[in-house]
């Protein structure tokens, strides 16, 4: 459990650098300039990412609750939409992303609740309810950047790329669904 805990404070504190402390980032750019600190920071994610995932894998399987039958299923349903603003967010703005405002937020927090839904073991509750907890800490932090004028959301494109995000998304969260959970995750989201 040590190991996923640090995969996760590394990562999860690494992606709250600007909210926690603004100057860092500014600082760290200043000194090692933007492409070192981009390298920095993409080494640092990778390995946290490498040590949640190990320690998840090692981690004890403790049941804290168990998930009243059928709760998979509503779960894949709200990884469909949960993939479908993920691919909003990698697209120019089309309505998805302009009335969501912050697509990828959005998509990690539906990802992390839905998975709550369904995982009542100590470690998956650790691992969704950190993301979860990121993505609100994430979505207040932004809105309030936003109202200072900080950050400025791109502007609506075209309602075309909401049908490639949906278009997208789907055949993305079917992939998921049917296949690649099951061999990457080791578990079928499908199974009863």
């Amino acid at each position: 459990m040590t190991l996923l805990i640090v995969g996760l404070v590394l990562f999860l504190g690494l992606h709250l650098v600007r909210v926690v402390a603004p100057g860092f980032r500014s600082a760290m750019v200043g000194m090692i300039g933007l492409n070192g600190w981009k390298g920095l920071y993409s080494l640092v994610a990778l390995v946290a990412l490498a040590l949640i995932a190990y320690g998840y894998s090692l981690a004890p399987v403790v049941n804290v609750w168990f998930p009243p039958p059928g709760m998979n299923h509503l779960t894949v349903t709200l990884m469909l939409i949960a993939t479908i603003c993920l691919v909003a967010s990698l697209l120019p703005a089309g309505q998805i992303a302009a009335k969501t405002k912050h697509p990828m937020v959005l998509a990690i927090k539906i990802w992390a609740f839905a998975h709550l839904l369904s995982n009542g073991d100590l470690r998956s509750i650790l691992l969704f309810a950190s993301f979860l907890a990121w993505g609100v800490i994430l979505r207040i932090a932004l809105k309030r950047r936003e109202r200072a004028g900080e950050l400025v959301r791109p502007p609506f494109v075209s309602a075309r790329y909401d049908a490639y995000a949906v278009i997208i998304g789907l055949v993305v969260w079917a992939a998921i669904t049917f296949k690649l959970h099951e061999l990457i995750i080791g578990v079928s989201p499908l199974a009863m």
